[in-house]
């Protein structure tokens, strides 16, 4: 990236940074003043340079979940202020459409979605995503992009929390097929999905590309996703064009629910589902 570009992305970082991270800022800031650390020695301590040090004290590149990790183990004198910060960090740097229902997938119960052009989220690789998102329009900065993609990957240890929500994914089957990056790209995406759907709380199935061909087909209105959270309402969002829609009213819950459930129904079964993508996996293209 050039100097220019950089400095128009770290500008662009400043102004869209928000609440979490100038607080962030300046408690790093004020801590290492405190104990006497030039952002050099700082930044030698985090494993960073100390432009790094400058570009998080400032916002133009406010702190990555890794840097509030170093930050709470050299500098955190026992607060537990960046451990803290970790979690309304992660929710800033996702897109504001995500950020409402982000923090019912982090307690929910169980998740459901269907998926008809990428990988859900939730399942996607690095290289997979960076390559989504590096590819996406409107373009976006390349520390925005990895912004992005470290906010994407953070989700994933939902898979593991505990107690452990169930997750079911049915994906389109052209979604198996449509690269992005590289073929290699999306055969180490399929790699994925296998070893995740061997996880006991994931189910993972494929709706054929010939489903319409054998009746009715009842994904033709797109994708959703279907979330029952910890207070067990249950609510549906869905993405339209960058605009996010969040839906809880049991009657209008109600039909999207029973349309995800025949969704299901005419997928493949989970066993038949993983034969798919193992051997598109395989194909040599």
């Amino acid at each position: 990236m050039s100097p220019g570009v950089t400095a128009m992305a770290r500008a662009e970082n400043k102004e869209e940074a928000g609440g979490t991270a100038h607080l962030v800022a300046a408690l790093a800031k004020a801590l290492r003043e405190q104990q006497g650390l030039t952002q050099e020695v700082l930044g030698k301590k985090l494993g960073y340079t100390a432009s790094a040090v400058s570009a998080m004290e400032t916002c133009a590149q406010p702190a990555s979940d890794k840097m509030l990790v170093a930050l709470e183990e050299h500098i955190g004198a026992g607060l537990g202020v960046f451990q803290k910060a970790r979690r309304w960090m992660l929710l800033e740097k996702y897109p504001a459409r995500f950020r409402g229902f982000s923090e019912m997938e982090s307690g929910a119960i169980t998740i459901s979605s269907y998926e008809t052009l990428v990988v859900d989220g939730l399942f996607q690789t690095e290289d997979y995503a960076r390559a989504l998102i590096g590819g996406g329009y409107p373009p976006v900065s390349e520390q925005k992009r990895e912004e992005l993609v470290e906010a994407r990957l953070l989700r994933r240890a939902l898979f593991d929390r505990a107690p452990a929500p169930m997750i079911e994914l049915i994906l389109e089957e052209s979604v198996l097929r449509r690269p992005f990056g590289s073929r290699e790209i999306l055969r180490g995406q399929l790699r994925s999905l296998i070893e995740d759907a061997q996880r006991d709380n994931v189910c993972l199935q494929v709706l054929p590309m010939d489903r319409g061909l054998r009746g009715s087909h009842a994904g033709d209105r797109g994708g959703m996703k279907l979330v029952e959270t910890k207070d067990h309402e249950h609510v549906v969002y869905m993405e339209i064009e960058d605009q996010g829609i969040l839906i809880s009213d049991p009657p209008d819950v109600s039909p999207l629910a029973h349309r995800y459930a025949k969704i299901r129904a005419q997928a493949l079964s989970p066993d038949d589902s993983l034969s798919l993508i193992d051997r598109l996996a395989g194909e040599k293209q």
